[in-house]
């Protein structure tokens, strides 16, 4: 399962971006989604760097497998999720 959150109409509404990352990495654990598509857009990339910072607090970052910066498309970013057989073991690569 993949989700996508667009940011555009959001782009200037700190709290607001927060809130909805947030929402969308929480419906991605909810719903055991692989793969969640973040569009920050293009423009000036701080967007995007929010959207990173973000993603990196530590608090979250536990909570994702890895992030990917799309290399065709710099206004997009995949964070993927994995949700191994329950063995008591964390996946490999955390």
């Amino acid at each position: 399962m993949k989700l996508k959150l667009d940011l555009h109409d959001i782009f200037n509404k700190g709290h607001e971006i927060d809130r909805a990352l947030r929402g969308i990495i929480d419906e991605a654990i909810q719903k055991k989604a692989t793969l969640v598509e973040i569009i920050p857009g293009k423009g000036s990339g701080a967007l995007k760097k929010k959207v990173i910072r973000f993603l990196d607090q530590k608090e979250i970052k536990q909570l994702y497998h890895r992030v990917e910066k799309d290399g065709d498309n710099w206004g997009r970013l995949f964070v993927h999720f994995r949700f191994d057989a329950p063995t008591g073991r964390r996946g490999r690569g955390r």
